[in-house]
């Protein structure tokens, strides 16, 4: 009738073993056994906490499964972010059409808002025809329109009359400047320009340039950081503007891509100086929606794929939040000890608003 405790087993099992090792003496066999098994209790009460810590940040930002009562009836205006919860790359999510279908049918408002600055306006609308999606020009708000209604709220023209914009992205911040009469050059002019590097080489700037806008640009290039770099060092009261500061974007539906961040990155690192943000989460865009239209911010709900733009835009902006699981953010971060940014309710992805409800 020999009976082993686990604690029993382990120091049999494991006393030769230490000794055999010349590490501790034999008398000692059974104390250093048990101080061997200690791990196993620390590593077990290690995930007792992150249970706990991750039960307790499921209970202050619930899963939603019943959507009219837990968000529906207190929401009349639902802001979506479009990569990652509308589309993926150039690939529409499963149900979105639907969703936003239904939205409408049961009254409620939809506006659109983006970080990615490559397309104007105009230029989003012709997206969202091309995935089959009725959305009228009014309802989309992109970075590119924030940096040129940033430099029209701040009488740029007025201010710095004489004076242009250098930008470093795509054409969509061009056509945006374009609207509003301010000149600009760089932009898609600059792609595959080659710096002069020889001896005696050099970037020459224009020094009438007042503003810098940094916008996402798939052709960005050294000489279009030198030049960038050159104006806001060089010259006086340059202004540094930021569409956004996305780590990482969605080009396609295959993987991530470098954001506009890295972009921003370089012309920090090479400046020393913090851009001007007009994209999320700056308040910029809700600021500009919500007095045009005469809206009940507690009664909006921003929705996206990412918590430091998106839920923070939401949060920061007095709106109600909701994170998707369709873009770059996963339920296991979302839950984690690191995250500090926690939204009102998360979905799988929008299609979730119409879920059928248990009784």
């Amino acid at each position: 009738n020999m009976k082993f405790s686990t604690l029993t087993l382990a120091t049999t099992l494991l006393a030769p073993a230490v000794r055999g090792f010349g590490l501790v003496p034999p008398a000692a066999s059974r104390t250093a056994a048990k101080g061997l098994m200690r791990p196993f209790g620390l590593a077990s009460s290690a995930r007792a906490r992150a249970y706990a810590s991750s039960s307790a940040l499921l209970a202050s930002c619930p899963k939603l499964t019943e959507p009219q009562g837990q968000l529906l009836k207190d929401v009349d205006v639902f802001i979506f972010d479009c990569d990652g919860v509308i589309w993926r790359g150039d690939s529409v999510i499963a149900n979105v059409k639907e969703t936003l279908a239904a939205l409408r049918s049961a009254g409620k408002k939809c506006f659109f808002v983006t970080n990615n600055s490559t397309k104007s306006r105009a230029g989003y609308k012709k997206k969202f025809e091309s995935l089959g999606l009725d959305v009228q020009a009014e309802e989309i708000f992109s970075s590119s329109f924030a940096a040129a209604a940033h430099l029209e709220q701040s009488k740029f023209l007025e201010k710095k009359a004489g004076k242009k914009v250098y930008v470093l992205g795509e054409i969509g911040i061009c056509d945006e400047l374009d609207l509003i009469g301010v000149p600009w050059i760089g932009g898609p002019q600059d792609e595959g320009k080659v710096a002069p590097m020889q001896p005696g080489g050099k970037v020459d700037h224009d020094h009438d340039v007042g503003a810098v806008i940094v916008g996402f640009d798939r052709h960005v290039n050294y000489y279009k950081i030198q030049y960038a770099q050159l104006c806001i060092n060089e010259n006086e009261d340059c202004e540094f503007i930021a569409t956004n500061l996305d780590a990482v974007t969605h080009l396609t539906d295959a993987q991530e891509w470098a954001g506009n961040g890295s972009m921003v990155g370089a012309i920090k690192g090479c400046t020393g100086q913090e851009p001007n943000l007009v994209g999320k989460p700056s308040p910029l865009m809700i600021d500009y929606i919500a007095e045009k239209e005469g809206l009940d911010r507690s009664r909006i709900c921003m929705v996206g794929d990412r918590l430091d733009t998106d839920i923070l835009f939401g949060k920061n902006n007095g709106l109600k939040s909701l994170l998707v699981l369709s873009g770059v953010t996963s339920e296991e971060k979302l839950l984690s000890d690191a995250n500090e940014i926690t939204p009102d309710f998360y979905a799988d992805s929008i299609a979730d608003f119409f879920i059928k409800e248990t009784a």
